[in-house]
C-alpha cells in the first residue's frame, strides 16, 4: 500500500495564495504545485494546515483541491488532501466527497481535535472512517493542536487498521514513543515527518519521507535530504539535515504559514504575503532572517559520498576479516 501511494519522499503541503483582492489566487497555486514536482517533490497536499482551510470557504476548498488534482493528474503525482473534523459523522461526510476527484490519493485526517476523546475512542474514530472514506488516511498526529497524545502501542494499533496507509507524525520533537514506532512498524505502515525542525532526525530513525511546510523552499535540498538518508549516505544526511532544520527554524519564527508566504511572495511566487485572519502577515524582520538562511541552504555545497575503491573497504563501517 505505501508504495502504490508513494508515501515517501518530500511531500508539501501547500499554501492557499491569495490576490490582492483576498481571493484564492488559483493561477499561483497552480504554478507554486508545478514547480515543487519540478524540483523533486513526490507529492503534493492540498488542505493542509499550512493551506489555512478553516480560513477557506466550501467553495474556496473545492477550488483548491479542482487545482491541485489537476496538477497531480497532469504531473502523475501523488495527491493528498486534508479533510475531517472534531465528529466522526461529520468527518466521514468530509470524506465522502473526495470521491469527486479520482485523482486524490490519500485523506489526511488527526485525531478529533479538542474533544480529547482517549486513545480508544480515537481508535474507534477511525475504525469508522475506513469503513465509509473513498481513499486510504493518513493519520495527522498533532498533539499540541489535538489536544490528544497517543503511546506507541495507540499509534502502532492506528497503523494496523485496514485502510490506514500512514501518519503525518507532528509530536513536536523526538521522543520516547516515535522511537518505540518507528522501531516497530505495522506491515505496509509509513511515518512521514512533519515537524520541520526534527525531519532529518526522523529520517535517520527510519520516516520514508515527510510532509513539510518547509519544503515550499529549497525543495530539492529536502528531496537530497531524503533520498541522503535513504541511501546511508549519513555525512551528506547530516550536513543537509543541519543547514535545512536552521531554515525551518526561522520559517517557524511566527504562525505557520505567514513566514512561508512572506518568502514566497519576497521571491516573486505568490502575489502577495496575505493570510486570513485570526493569523497575521509576519514581520518584515522574520521574512529577512528566513531569506538569509535560504540563500545559506541554497549557496552550501554538500559533498557527495565518493564510492569506495574496487577492493577497499564499504561504507557499512565494518571491518575487513583480517582486521576482526
Amino acid at each position: 500500500m505505501t508504495h502504490d501511494l508513494s508515501l515517501h519522499g518530500i511531500h508539501v503541503p501547500l499554501v492557499t495564495p491569495f490576490d490582492p483582492a483576498g481571493d484564492v489566487a488559483a493561477d499561483a497555486l497552480e504554478a507554486l504545485a508545478h514547480q515543487v514536482l519540478d524540483e523533486g517533490a513526490t507529492g503534493i497536499v492540498a488542505l493542509g494546515t499550512t493551506g489555512e482551510p478553516a480560513a477557506l470557504d466550501e467553495a474556496e476548498r473545492d477550488l483548491v483541491t479542482e487545482v491541485c488534482a489537476r496538477v497531480c493528474r497532469e504531473r502523475g503525482a501523488m495527491l493528498t488532501v486534508g479533510a475531517g473534523g472534531s465528529g466522526t459523522r461529520a468527518t466521514g461526510e468530509a470524506l465522502g466527497r473526495l470521491a469527486r476527484w479520482p485523482e486524490v490519493g490519500a485523506a489526511m485526517v488527526t485525531p478529533p481535535p479538542f474533544v480529547r476523546p482517549g486513545a480508544a475512542g480515537v481508535l474507534a474514530h477511525f475504525a469508522r472512517l475506513v469503513e465509509v472514506s473513498p481513499v486510504p488516511l493518513v493519520v495527522y498526529h498533532i498533539p499540541y493542536r489535538t489536544g490528544q497524545p497517543l503511546d506507541a502501542a495507540a499509534l502502532r494499533a492506528l497503523g494496523e487498521l485496514p485502510g490506514v496507509a500512514g501518519m503525518k507524525y507532528a509530536g513536536g520533537g523526538v521522543g520516547e514513543e516515535v522511537v518505540a514506532l518507528l522501531g516497530d512498524l505495522p506491515d505496509g505502515f509509513a511515518v512521514l515527518a512533519a515537524d520541520d525542525l526534527y525531519a532529518s532526525a526522523l529520517l535517520a530513525l527510519g520516516a520514508t519521507g515527510g510532509i513539510l511546510a518547509s519544503a515550499h523552499l529549497a525543495t530539492a535540498r529536502y528531496a537530497e535530504l531524503a533520498a541522503a538518508w535513504g541511501d546511508g549516505d549519513v555525512p551528506r544526511a547530516r550536513a543537509l539535515g543541519h543547514g535545512l532544520s536552521r531554515l525551518s527554524a526561522a520559517l517557524f519564527a511566527e504562525p505557520n504559514p505567514a513566514v512561508v508566504k512572506g518568502v514566497l511572495h519576497a521571491r516573486g511566487r505568490i502575489p502577495t504575503p496575505d493570510v486570513r485572519l485570526p493569523l497575521l502577515p509576519a514581520g518584515a524582520a522574520a521574512v529577512s532572517a528566513a531569506l538569509e538562511r535560504l540563500a545559506e541552504v541554497e549557496q552550501t555545497a554538500i559533498p557527495r559520498r565518493e564510492a569506495p575503491p574496487v577492493g577497499g573497504s564499504q561504507t557499512t563501517g565494518e571491518m575487513p576479516e583480517s582486521g576482526r
